[in-house]
């Protein structure tokens, strides 16, 4: 393996900055598995890593992108064989660990999903780390009861424009729910509509003026991956032994609430975790990600791919809300 090229964020004084370098195989780091990356994602969690003064990244230099997809190069592990179309996303990847965006990752054998059948590389990075988030939420969302149905309540989407609530309004309308998209973005209705949105309402309408804690039962559950002070009026609106997934903060991480919709109506708050989900629940929500549960609708409405070049930009736009839908990143032109 010869020298390759990785975008790396470098620090100097108190401000970090990223640019693309070319990095040799003796910097990658530690791992049973060498995987030739072909396609990585630009996510929430990249941007952060990118600002001038992280909150998450720790060491530098430095290779963020949390997710990536491609071929295994060398394999010191039994379960992986060169040639093996893999895909990584959570654990330390990006974060603690240098990332996707590199021709070339290292990586522990035990965060590695083999690549399913029904999904190119480019279709695992256009879902990535959002889409299997809102897979796993319908996943958490079903082993609480959640079942489609012509007489069930709408199952609300926060965020809807954004990764997750994306691919959250395909996959539910795919499944049969009736799905209401929550939007601060009124220029994208039509693109909600496409990926089969009954209903779209302004984010300003789950932020009422008023604190009651219960109200009308509008929704059999919600995937929020938004929080923040919205979340009191989801809770309180959710029917009767329903629940709300939640898995993001970009409306902020504190919330005020009551413990009413919990005791009085048996509503379920549920954490989603894609970070550290077991892999054995891992494997089997990415095979459905790549047979019955695959978000056609949002995969068909396209995504913008762009090269290491261009990435300081996204990683702005997305900082910014600036981002619809999503993009990958190609890393090797041998696809």
């Amino acid at each position: 393996m010869e020298s390759f090229q990785a975008f790396v964020l470098e620090k100097s004084g108190d401000a970090a900055a990223g640019s693309v370098r070319q990095v040799s195989p003796a910097q990658l780091p530690q791992g049973e598995v060498t995987i030739r990356v072909h396609y990585s994602s630009v996510n929430y969690k990249d941007g952060l890593a990118a600002l001038p003064n992280s909150p998450i990244v720790k060491s530098y230099p430095f290779v963020p992108g949390i997710d990536l997809a491609g071929v295994i190069e060398h394999s010191d592990a039994e379960a992986f064989s060169p040639g093996d179309r893999v895909l990584v996303t959570g654990y330390g990847l990006g974060v603690e660990h240098d990332g996707g965006y590199s021709q070339y990752a290292r990586v522990p054998a035990n965060w590695v999903v083999p690549l399913p059948e029904g999904l190119s590389m480019a279709e695992a990075m256009a879902l990535g780390t959002a889409g299997f988030t809102a897979a796993l939420s319908l996943y958490e969302l079903e082993r609480n009861g959640l079942q489609p149905g012509e007489d069930t309540a709408p199952v609300l989407v926060t965020g809807a424009t954004g990764g997750v609530g994306s691919v959250a309004v395909s996959l539910l309308a795919a499944r049969g729910y009736r799905v209401t998209a929550s939007t601060g973005k009124a220029a994208e209705h039509a693109y909600l509509q496409q990926l089969g949105a009954t209903s779209i309402i302004g984010r300003e309408e789950l932020r009422p003026a008023d604190a009651k804690p219960l109200r009308k039962e509008n929704w059999a559950a919600a995937v929020d991956p938004v929080g923040g002070e919205a979340l009191p009026f989801i809770l309180g609106s959710i029917r009767y032994g329903g629940a709300a997934a939640v898995s993001g903060l970009t409306g902020g991480a504190a919330f005020p609430a009551t413990v009413y919709p919990f005791i009085l109506r048996g509503v379920k708050l549920l954490g989603i975790d894609s970070v550290y989900c077991p892999m054995a629940v891992r494997q089997e929500v990415w095979n459905k990600l790549g047979s019955s549960w695959k978000p056609l609708s949002y995969l068909s409405a396209g995504y913008r791919t762009i090269g290491l070049d261009e990435l300081p930009q996204a990683l702005e736009d997305i900082m910014a809300g600036r981002l619809i839908g999503r993009v990958i990143v190609r890393l090797s032109a041998d696809v």
